[in-house]
């Protein structure tokens, strides 16, 4: 019976460990938050934050992109905090009540509240993000079957919550206010963490996500224990990130001495320098075999980083585009954040029905080749969009089934990358180096934000009119979308007929 048994004695529940489903529900609500917020937040920063800005499009886009790479990249040092310190359980409330304090200070309409919340999210994702996904695994014994159907119930709840969030928080947003839209989010936040309370009061979890190591836990610091330090500190930095979120004023001024770079931006590059080079060093000492599955590692990484650049447009510039130029009906721009939620919902079981058929007869495409396609179905999803312009009414609005086509084939793209990617970059690193390797492809989101800062620069609208749109902005869009179209595309095409190379580098990994 201990495969069916818990070892806190708990029954399963529908052939799982108790705890995913609190774990579930908990994920469930954070991601209501998180993506709710993200559905309002470059609107308001047009609307509201930089209205009397001519740049304001600018503007948002610096602030965006930095606010992005910064709250991915936080899961590297939060991650890092919890292993050694902290453990996933107090990770998780630590970062479940920063970032529910971030929602509900951006209900306050403020400029320095605005940045500040924003910077609590930041801390508050790094140390929730990590450990409630590590969290599920660790219900888990090693060489579980059911692990891999456990992260697909989690990943839904993922996806649930991007599909609810956007259709609720924007609509509260348009008929009552932003300050509304976003109270909304910060209880979704409180409600994932009363879930994660709730497992621990009925002891669920049995012993796991607890502290690696009591003693450090308690070890004191400038007399403080660790426990009480890393709350503290964490707390004090979102004022520090929150001057960095701001330095888009001497930009869009034209008044920093990095020019057209943010601190945000530099500091990503310096990084990138850094990682390159330990990566090259890695490489020269590693062995042949080795060499050539790491070098795959990092293409899939770089591609990966690339898609989601354009993917993740969807947050900023589509948003924009959906409510400067696009016919919609039945719902407002905010709420088309829901879509991709939507679609991938819809489509994750038929893909996976598709990958098990193919592998039954031998004809599972090789990773290579399913990111060649992700690719390519990305910048026909563009490539959509792009044409939306010649369907245009009098008013250079398009009609809205080209944005549901556009996120129908990228949200394909997605399932045909997504999944893959993040288990074979664990096939393919050496054992020795897993968690640097996962640490870059976690970072790749991070990075990704950097191509959507430059992109939403590119195709900022400058304008004293705060209701711009129609034709003034529909070719700007369009031309900006082709363009990304042709980038994402040449990249896939690129993938594709290197794939039969690829494939003898990743050796027996699949």
């Amino acid at each position: 019976m201990a495969d069916t048994v818990e070892n806190n004695n708990q029954p399963d529940l529908f052939g799982h460990p108790r705890g995913l489903f609190y774990l579930f529900f908990a994920e469930l609500w954070e991601r209501f938050s998180f993506y709710g917020m993200r559905a309002l937040l470059t609107l308001y920063m047009v609307e509201v934050i930089f209205e009397a800005l001519v740049e304001r499009d600018f503007a948002t886009a610096v602030v965006y992109s930095s606010y992005g790479s910064l709250v991915y990249a936080s899961t590297v040092i939060g991650g890092r905090i919890s292993d050694k310190i902290l453990g996933m359980r107090s990770s998780i409330f630590l970062g479940g009540i920063l970032m529910a304090l971030g929602h509900f200070v951006l209900a306050i309409e403020n400029n320095v509240a605005f940045f500040l919340a924003l910077s609590f999210i930041i801390v508050g994702n790094g140390f929730f993000k990590p450990n409630i996904s590590t969290f599920v695994g660790a219900l888990y014994p090693d060489g579980d079957t059911r692990k891999d159907s456990g992260f697909t119930i989690f990943y839904m709840g993922i996806n649930i919550g991007g599909f609810v969030a956007p259709l609720l928080c924007a609509w509260l947003a348009v008929k009552y206010g932003y300050h509304y839209g976003f109270g909304l989010a910060g209880i979704g936040m409180l409600t994932g963490l009363l879930f994660f309370w709730s497992g621990i009061k009925k002891n669920v979890f049995g012993d796991k996500g607890m502290p690696p190591n009591p003693e450090v836990y308690e070890k004191k610091i400038f007399g403080i224990p660790q426990k009480t330090f890393v709350p503290i500190v964490a707390f004090l930095s979102a004022p520090v990130i929150a001057y960095l979120l701001s330095s888009y004023k001497s930009i869009a001024n034209g008044e920093s001495f990095l020019g057209d770079e943010t601190v945000v931006g530099l500091l990503f590059k310096i990084i990138l320098v850094a990682v390159v080079a330990f990566m090259a060093n890695i490489m020269i000492k590693a062995t042949l075999d080795e060499r050539k599955k790491l070098f795959m590692a990092v293409l899939i990484t770089f591609f990966m980083t690339l898609f989601w650049g354009f993917h993740e447009l969807s947050g900023s510039v589509i948003t924009l585009f959906a409510s400067r130029n696009v016919d919609l009906s039945l719902i407002n721009a905010g709420q088309t954040n829901a879509l991709n939620s939507m679609f991938i919902i819809i489509l994750a079981i038929p893909i996976s029905l598709l990958w098990g058929y193919l592998s039954k007869r031998g004809l599972n495409p090789r990773t290579p080749y399913k990111f060649g396609l992700g690719l390519v179905l990305a910048g026909i999803s563009f490539y959509v969009l792009a044409l939306s312009g010649g369907s245009a009414n009098e008013n250079g609005m398009v009609p809205m089934w080209y944005l549901l086509a556009m996120y129908f084939i990228i949200s394909v793209g997605e399932l045909f990358m997504s999944p893959v990617g993040l288990s074979k970059i664990t096939d393919l690193s050496p054992k020795r180096i897993v968690a640097f390797m996962m640490g870059i492809w976690f970072l790749s989101s991070a990075f990704a934000f950097q191509i959507v800062g430059f992109i939403g620069k590119k195709l900022a609208i400058e304008s004293t009119d705060a209701n711009i749109g129609g034709f003034d902005t529909l070719s700007v869009y369009t031309d900006g979308f082709s363009l990304i179209a042709q980038y994402s595309i040449g990249a896939g095409l690129i993938v594709l007929v290197f794939g039969p190379l690829m494939k003898k580098l990743m050796g027996n990994v699949h």
